[in-house]
């Protein structure tokens, strides 16, 4: 199991009835308890699953969601039909339920014993059609969940399992996630804004704002010589630095040492909150005299949002909430998974015919988790914002290989995910351009990746992974009952412009029939 999820259950949940008599039910359980602890074993789920027993009434359906729903270890619920159970059994309990669902299709046999099956085997194992039943009740009930279709003990079915189990955890964690906005909005930007109690509503993140002088009473409080440890002990072990700026008389020094007092800075303000991501807005960096003050960040904090973004923190600029909290759920559901991820930003393109790509990047703040190389810390002026001073960053190029950028959008009347899927390409040099940066394609072509995504009302900034896939994100926008718009290596861009106008009668009605 992964050590990010220790804490977390999945719940296995077996379906019966009286009708075949206790024996059935015996071996019912026996069979569900060999099957959840062959799961655990198999090495392929990153949360333990536990049985939670053979329900075989309405009121014992009903205990065990109620339980579920209120046991915080608890992220999601895997429904079985071993027999067939009557699915008005199941109503209460399903209304009921509030935790993630997958429906799970399988048998605890894998092959019929032709030469040996009887009636007593046939009463045992009914999931052909007890699964059947199920289904369509919850189908009648309009009920989100994830069908799995596939033998318990196969890898292949196990793996989609797993990815579910990952989006549940990152659902969870999205119920007590804190985003914290330094500043708010910039320059009446529309995207990225949007309406934080429905966001609260829908996806669980609470986004709250933190004035800067309350950050200033932190930065006030950091210790020069836990700065100065920073500096020497992390930043010129863990990156390449030249020797110019290892001299502590020299400006490009003093401007690492003070990109590390904000970061110090700012990780102190999220772990006294207990947020797990925040945003910045490089307009409001505190007093305007600093530079002879000594009171307030002297710079962007680039150099700090790559590091805490690295250690699993949301970020989002220019008061990007909702990426921000799509950021963190991002990292958190990649927990244990080679790749990678970061906030990123369309920057600029490139017209090369079939190789027409989009430059990633954002002033400073791409995470160095993608980094293709050792990434450099070096001191650049940067010339955007209220002062243009001198900044430290980690610069580098981002590795190659599949991606995938999501994004979500308030439409007004729902939430909008949208996903591409896109792969990164090896980027020349930058030799005037000294920051982070990554090159990619949309697929399945830069006109029909960029125009899905500019149909469905995507952002300028996403959230990259290199180790999640659509299917993540369906379960998540699923589990969540929000729209996703899904782009990839098959989508046709006039079939995606009906979709989304079919979306909008299917939302408009939706809410009708719940």
């Amino acid at each position: 199991m992964i050590e990010a999820f220790k804490d977390y259950e999945i719940w296995f949940v077996t379906g019966a009835q009286l009708l075949y008599g206790g024996d059935a039910v015996v071996q019912v359980n026996g069979h569900s308890k060999e099957m959840v602890e062959g799961m655990n074993n198999s090495g392929s789920l990153p949360i333990k699953v536990v049985y939670a027993g053979t329900a075989n009434s309405s009121v014992e359906v009903a205990d065990i969601m109620s339980r579920a729903n209120n046991d915080k270890k608890c992220v999601g619920v895997i429904c079985w039909m071993h027999t067939f159970s009557p699915a008005k059994m199941w109503i209460k309990g399903m209304q009921i339920l509030r935790k993630p669902l997958l429906h799970f299709h399988t048998q605890y046999n894998e092959k019929i014993p032709f030469e040996t099956i009887d009636m007593d085997f046939m009463n045992l194992n009914q999931s052909a059609h007890g699964d059947r039943e199920y289904a369509h009740i919850l189908t009648r009930l309009r009920k989100p969940r994830k069908t799995v279709i596939g033998y318990w003990k196969d890898k292949k079915t196990l793996e989609r399992i797993a990815v579910w189990s990952r989006v549940c955890a990152g659902v969870a964690d999205a119920q007590d996630c804190l985003i914290i906005r330094f500043g708010d909005q910039m320059n009446n930007v529309a995207v990225t804004d949007g309406d934080k109690v429905a966001f609260e509503q829908v996806l669980g993140y609470h986004v709250d704002y933190v004035q800067f002088s309350t950050v200033l009473t932190f930065f006030n409080k950091v210790k020069d010589e836990d700065v100065t440890a920073l500096v020497k002990d992390v930043y010129f072990k863990e990156y390449s630095v030249t020797d110019d700026l290892k001299d502590e008389n020299s400006e490009g020094y003093r401007k690492i040492w003070n990109a590390a007092k904000t970061e110090l800075t700012l990780r102190a303000v999220l772990k006294h909150y207990g947020a797990k991501g925040f945003t910045t807005n490089f307009d409001d960096l505190g007093d305007e005299n600093v530079e002879e003050t000594g009171h307030g960040f002297d710079q962007i904090p680039g150099l700090a949002s790559q590091r805490l973004m690295s250690e699993g923190y949301g970020f989002g600029a220019e008061g990007d909430w909702k990426d921000a909290a799509l950021l963190r759920t991002t990292w958190f559901m990649s927990q244990g998974l080679e790749g990678g991820t970061s906030f990123v930003e369309d920057y600029t393109l490139n017209f090369d015919g079939d190789n027409t790509s989009i430059m990633e990047s954002h002033m400073l703040e791409i995470n160095p988790d993608i980094a293709e190389e050792k990434p450099r810390l070096e001191v650049h002026f940067l010339g955007i914002g209220i002062r243009k001073t001198p900044t430290a960053r980690l610069v580098f190029t981002a590795k190659q290989g599949h991606g995938i950028a999501a994004t979500i959008v308030d439409l007004g009347n729902r939430f909008r995910l949208i996903t591409n899927d896109v792969n990164l390409i090896k980027s020349k040099p930058l030799p005037k351009l000294p920051v982070a940066s990554a090159l990619w394609i949309p697929e399945p072509t830069f006109e029909v990746g960029v125009g899905c995504w500019m149909n469905a009302g995507g952002t300028h900034h996403s959230c990259l992974s290199m180790s999640l896939t659509s299917e993540y994100w369906r379960d998540f926008a699923e589990i969540a009952d929000i729209e996703a718009c899904i782009i990839n290596k098959d989508t046709d861009y006039e079939q995606f412009r009906k979709e989304l106008r079919w979306n909008e009668i299917y939302y408009m009605l939706n809410k009708s029939l719940r």
